[in-house]
């Protein structure tokens, strides 16, 4: 079964109906976008559903805890809870195939972080579309090492792997023979398809040659984890390369050395012949 494959929004700084059209032209399934995104935000629920609908895309909501993309240090479990409860909420009206949390911080200590992880999840077992917590630096599950326990802990927990994010917090590549890796193939239903490398969450170019062994160390996890799919519905793609200081610059002109956006449409052309086994 092919994976279906989203357009991200990070960084899209045009209206959700430009977002769309743009998907429809670059044969993407549908848009991956923050709750808060100003392009989703300008639009009511019944807007954003007569324009996927008309369209025949899908929608994944990517919900952020604790202060944006990196959690505040002061915001407790309990902060983080609620924004979960409250955006899951939100989130569902919009008829979403699934929910993406960034979630939890890397700050809390061992028995926090099984607390945070029981309850966060119930909540996520609650919610009316499948959820899935981001394998994210700064937060809960930045540590490859500790996924094992996590998963022998709390069975339930369905993951997005971003595995750049672990490149770079363990400095080397994410390969399917390591532990981590074959322990959450089973539980992984999202992947942010994006490649890194052991000093970083983004090379320049994922097709260029200097990046090959990064390239290939990355598919050959995701096509375990598109193996492993033997419920749960089809297994979703985002090709995540973005701005923010993830895409590598020119020093002299502060521009990103390859056109994100481009990178992202090649990135899913090349996933659909790919990602599965």
């Amino acid at each position: 079964m092919k994976p279906l494959l989203f357009h991200t929004l990070w960084g899209w700084r045009e209206s959700l109906a430009a977002a769309s059209a743009y998907a429809s032209a670059s044969d993407f399934d549908g848009l991956e976008v923050n709750l808060h995104h100003p392009a989703l935000e300008a639009c009511s629920r019944e807007q954003v559903r007569e324009l996927l609908d008309e369209a025949e895309q899908k929608l994944i909501i990517e919900i952020t805890t604790g202060g944006g993309y990196v959690p505040a240090l002061d915001a407790a479990i309990e902060t983080h809870l609620n924004e979960i409860a409250t955006g899951l909420e939100m989130a569902c009206r919009l008829l979403p195939v699934r929910i993406n949390l960034i979630t939890g911080s890397d700050s809390w200590g061992l028995d926090q972080q099984h607390q945070f992880l029981e309850e966060a999840i119930k909540l996520s077992t609650e919610a009316s579309c499948p959820v899935s917590f981001e394998t994210h630096r700064s937060r809960s599950l930045f540590n490859p090492w500790w996924i094992v326990d996590y998963l022998k802990a709390h069975p339930k927990l369905r993951l997005t792997a971003d595995l750049s994010h672990w490149c770079v917090v363990s400095e080397r590549l994410m390969t399917p023979e390591l532990e981590p890796i074959k322990a959450m193939a089973p539980h992984v239903d999202h992947i942010h398809a994006r490649i890194g490398h052991d000093q970083g969450a983004s090379v320049s170019d994922p097709f260029v040659e200097m990046w090959q062994q990064e390239r290939d160390a990355h598919l050959s996890c995701w096509r375990l984890f598109a193996s492993q799919r033997t419920r749960h519905g089809p297994l979703t793609m985002t090709p995540e390369f973005g701005p923010d200081g993830y895409m590598p610059v020119d020093p002299d002109h502060g521009q990103p050395l390859r056109p994100v956006q481009q990178i992202n449409h090649r990135m899913a052309a090349w996933l659909r012949n790919t990602a599965s086994p």
